[in-house]
């Protein structure tokens, strides 16, 4: 594992175009080794097309962002589930 990527809170832009909410906000868990911890700890590389989330316990891809003129794929395969605080008043 090498120390080349950026703090994932680089990602939250990319990420509220397609959430409401603040994702890297969230409590996700690793589907690789059940790691849990908020989505802005993960390992965020960004010199590939798109963004990828991997994880700091195991380094597995727990998420990719993938942008173009007018849509995002997002997959989140590598997360078994994310708990999201909402807001009070919804």
């Amino acid at each position: 594992m090498n120390d080349d990527h950026v703090d994932t809170n680089a990602a939250a832009a990319a990420l509220r175009e397609v959430f409401a909410v603040d994702v890297t906000a969230a409590i996700g868990q690793c589907a690789g080794c059940g790691r849990t911890g908020a989505m802005a700890e993960t390992h965020l590389y960004n010199r590939a097309p798109g963004l990828v989330g991997r994880c700091p316990g195991c380094d597995a891809v727990l998420f990719r962002v993938v942008r173009a003129p007018g849509r995002a794929w997002l997959d989140l395969r590598g997360v078994t589930c994310l708990e999201i605080a909402l807001p009070e008043d919804l």
